[in-house]
């Protein structure tokens, strides 16, 4: 159930977010400020089996390379995972490793800076082969796990 909890802050942040503009001149503090798309990255995505099946209870760590910060997620029953990390828009390029399941893989922070509007992140599945980023299919996934 703990795991289960901190799985739906991290989806209400995130949702709060999505649902929550910012109006023209309107002055926002710390704590919020990190809720806005611009001060956030989120990775998503599967660990799944040879079979291709989800592995639940799996930890997934997102981990910055330029500070050393980790984030953890864990898997959920279907074997998938959500990772919210600060990253400002001066993070655009910043290596990020992510591990999990004895594998691990290197990636890019990429959005457009300009853009405070659209949700940054990347989905990446773990298989049994091998980490597999598809960046196209973040969007959707995130909406789909947001209307579940």
């Amino acid at each position: 159930m703990r795991r289960r909890g901190a799985a739906l802050l991290a989806l209400g942040l995130v949702a709060v977010a999505l649902l929550t503009p910012l109006g023209p001149g309107r002055i926002v503090g710390h704590a919020e400020a990190e809720h806005q798309v611009s001060y956030r990255y989120v990775v998503l995505g599967y660990v799944t089996d040879a079979q291709n099946r989800g592995r639940p209870g799996v930890q997934v760590e997102l981990r910055r390379e330029k500070t050393g910060f980790s984030y953890l997620g864990e898997t959920d029953a279907e074997g998938f995972y959500l990772i919210v990390a600060r990253l400002g828009d001066e993070s655009l390029g910043e290596a990020l490793q992510l591990r999990a399941a004895n594998q691990a893989m290197t990636l890019t922070a990429r959005f457009d800076p300009a853009d405070h509007a659209t949700e940054r992140g990347t989905r990446v599945d773990f298989t049994a082969r091998q980490p597999v980023e598809s960046p196209t299919a973040f969007a959707v996934t995130l909406k789909r796990y947001l209307t579940q």
